[in-house]
């Protein structure tokens, strides 16, 4: 008796360990992602958000498509949206890439569908998944990333205009 209660025992450990670290679909991956904590090795955690009024802020596209962007409130109380990058992305058994850069393998670790955590050189971030906020203001930052690098033209009219003289 003593040996199929230790069995049955085995077993059902066995299986929460098993549904603890179940793979979660990289499909997960697409949506809205806003950080909610970051921290640098051997500095305090910072947790973003409300509390200092500033986030990080990803969108991950079916197609591949790729914003990243910082989201600040100032001190008068209006958003800055600060474009970081516009592109693609890949995510496929653990391994990630964004931009061209070398895959990775920790850079993106699905715990679950809606909470992710990743490394970034010495950074170690956690990333909520936000299916609630509004398509307009995910298109909006989505163009202001895309609007970060200036067309050539332009860019040309820049170097010429303001940083030649």
């Amino acid at each position: 008796m003593k040996k199929i209660l230790l069995l049955a025992l085995a077993l059902i450990a066995a299986v929460q360990v098993n549904a603890q670290t179940a793979k979660v679909d990289d499909k997960e991956i697409i949506g809205v992602w806003l950080m909610e904590s970051m921290q640098f090795e051997g500095e305090k955690k910072i947790v973003c958000g409300k509390e200092n009024g500033y986030t990080q802020f990803k969108y991950y596209g079916a197609d591949g498509e790729y914003a990243s962007a910082g989201l600040a409130v100032t001190k008068e109380g209006k958003c800055v949206i600060i474009p970081q990058e516009y592109g693609t992305y890949w995510l496929k058994d653990g391994w990630y890439m964004e931009m061209g850069r070398p895959a990775l393998k920790d850079a993106v670790i699905l715990t679950d569908k809606t909470t992710y955590k990743g490394t970034w050189k010495n950074r170690h971030d956690i990333w909520k998944k936000r299916a609630d906020i509004p398509d307009s203001v995910v298109q909006y930052i989505i163009t202001c990333c895309k609007m970060k690098e200036a067309p050539d033209d332009i860019q040309q009219l820049i170097k010429q205009n303001i940083f030649s003289k």
